[in-house]
């Protein structure tokens, strides 16, 4: 069954972690805990896009599956949970329509909207920037690997601009991504401690990402 946070008085500060997550992997955690940890934060909603405005010409493996396999990756953190609320509606997901009913169902509490250094320059480019920007906190994860004095000038760039509230999420160095996930499972490569064993079993059995 899928574990959906449920909303109550205790709940203070919620980290969103949106994303296709095709698949869920061990970056996607490694960030989200971070950020609970950084910030002090109650809980991290992991919200996968039900249909992506940026992915619409490519295969995206059915939003089932994708769930099923965010809740076998979470399963054993009792500060991360899932949130179908995008996957059940049929309009393309924008996180501009999202964060709205998020903040009316989590009424009391704070949303940090959680995101890489990649989509915080980008994301001017996404529908109604400004009304993201004023709708949560954001907290952007900086790579130690990156410069760090573009990533700040940017930071202070958005708050100036739209009245923003972004913050800097510390991270060490990882370099995953679902799409190098998806290459190697095509090419029978290993993806072990890319994703969690319970995710990488899922792939196998369901024998997904397969193309040839």
């Amino acid at each position: 069954m899928d574990k959906v946070i449920e909303n109550n008085n205790s709940i203070q500060k919620i980290g969103i972690m949106g994303g296709t997550f095709n698949p869920i992997h061990n970056g996607h955690l490694l960030i989200a805990d971070y950020a609970r940890e950084e910030y002090n934060l109650s809980q991290v909603l992991f919200l996968p896009t039900g249909h992506s405005p940026h992915k619409l010409k490519q295969q995206i493996t059915p939003a089932s599956q994708r769930c099923d396999m965010i809740t076998l990756a979470i399963q054993d953190n009792p500060f991360f949970a899932l949130e179908l609320m995008e996957v059940e509606e049929e309009r393309i997901s924008y996180t501009y329509l999202t964060l709205p009913k998020l903040k009316e169902k989590y009424g009391n509490a704070e949303l940090y909207f959680i995101l890489g250094a990649d989509s915080l320059f980008d994301i001017e480019y996404w529908k109604e920037p400004g009304e993201i920007l004023a709708s949560c906190n954001v907290l952007a994860a900086y790579r130690e690997d990156k410069r760090e004095l573009d990533f700040m000038k940017q930071i202070s760039y958005l708050n100036e601009k739209y009245h923003a509230h972004i913050y800097p999420l510390h991270m060490p160095c990882f370099d995953v991504s679902s799409s190098n996930i998806r290459s190697r499972v095509n090419h029978n490569l290993s993806i072990r401690y890319l994703v969690p064993k319970e995710v990488a079993d899922y792939i196998h059995t369901n024998k997904l990402y397969q193309e040839s």
